[in-house]
């Protein structure tokens, strides 16, 4: 159990952080860089869900919760490093975890009616914000699979990532009244000057 009881320990007035495995490193450092990206899409995940728990829908916040906390188990994973004979077993995101997203993308999709164009972010609040953690979600898998090019990363951590950014997809639609309020992007509708 973690347990803080300082929030502040002057450890990084310096600009170095501390990894899982006690390793200090820069702060901007590419294996920070991701798990800090997947903390601000846990932030875009929380605004989101000030929209979605008032929907009629609760599984959908239900979805949300638990994926906060996989949020953060994929941040521990990124921030201890792979090491040899580890003091205690490092958090890794596992394949269950992947599996469940993709149950969820595939249950919630089934529901849509397909798209004939690209959405545009909008249509409700909870539609715009699950759009915001979508892209958000985005960069932190672009900065993940940066480091893995030259780190060792959890494959699992890779899947999850990509995955979660198809819920958020998903979800936006079916919040949008499962897609009827979705907002289209219409090619070239206002190259006129109109």
């Amino acid at each position: 159990m973690v347990k803080l009881t300082r929030i502040y320990t002057k450890g990084g007035d310096k600009g170095k952080t501390a990894l899982g495995s006690g390793k200090r490193v820069v702060k901007h450092h590419p294996r920070v860089a991701a798990y800090g990206t997947v903390d601000e899409t846990n932030a875009a995940v929380g605004l989101a869900r000030l929209h979605t728990a008032t929907l009629d829908d609760p599984e959908i916040d239900a979805i949300l919760g638990r994926v906060q906390n996989d949020l953060f188990d994929l941040g521990a994973d990124l921030a201890t490093p792979e090491v040899e004979n580890p003091e205690f077993p490092p958090l890794r995101i596992v394949a269950e975890q992947v599996e469940r997203l993709e149950r969820e993308i595939d249950r919630l999709n089934a529901e849509l009616a397909p798209l004939n164009s690209f959405v545009l972010p909008g249509g409700s609040a909870a539609a715009a914000y699950l759009h915001l953690a979508r892209t958000v979600a985005r960069r932190a898998e672009r900065e993940i699979t940066e480091l893995a090019e030259s780190d060792t990363i959890n494959p699992q951590a890779i899947r999850y990532i990509n995955r979660l950014s198809d819920l958020f997809f998903v979800m936006s639609r079916s919040v949008n009244d499962r897609g009827a309020g979705d907002v289209l992007w219409e090619p070239g509708a206002t190259r006129g000057g109109k």
